[in-house]
């Protein structure tokens, strides 16, 4: 289902037609850096994590991480979107890119928009969002959007500390 467009991006909700981009993007060495390892090693394992992190979502809460095509010619570039996860006290903001597109203003771009679309599309008054203790392009992304770092908290899935963020619509 297509969401929403942006100068040079579409955003819609993967499908299983996906799973072999998403076995990509999660295996990036920033992903697992910066995120986490899902440990989705094959096809059939980005299926299920699909329908786990990324389908379920779409049925119980209306929202979560969509695909990035580039509209000029279709291509996945990577994913962005509004989650709710039960770590954090309202709902946040998460993107990520294959290497190959960082640099180009994609994620900004994208973020921008969803963070439009919550506000505009669900009403909600607070966004969060949350990087790794050393990410520093997304600190950099979340400052240009108006985001305000909260602190470090250690949230269940990761590691180590995350950075939270605050941004009041």
């Amino acid at each position: 289902m297509h969401i929403l467009d942006t100068e040079r991006l579409s955003l819609r909700e993967f499908t299983p037609l996906d799973a072999p981009f998403l076995l990509r993007l999660v295996n990036e060495p920033g992903w697992i850096r910066n995120i986490n390892d899902p440990g989705v090693r094959s096809v059939e394992d980005a299926l299920t994590w699909a329908e786990g992190r990324l389908f379920k979502a779409y049925r119980e809460l209306g929202h979560g991480f969509w695909a990035l095509e580039r509209r000029e010619d279709g291509v996945l570039v990577g994913m962005c979107g509004l989650f709710k996860r039960p770590a954090l006290p309202e709902p946040d903001l998460g993107y990520a890119l294959l290497a190959e597109h960082e640099g180009r203003g994609y994620a900004l771009e994208a973020a921008r928009a969803c963070v439009a679309h919550a506000k505009a599309a669900f009403g909600w008054p607070v966004l969060m969002a949350i990087t790794a203790v050393d990410n520093t392009p997304s600190v950099a992304l979340l400052a240009k959007l108006g985001f305000v770092e909260q602190g470090l908290e250690q949230l269940e899935g990761y590691e180590g500390p995350s950075r939270v963020f605050k941004l009041d619509l």
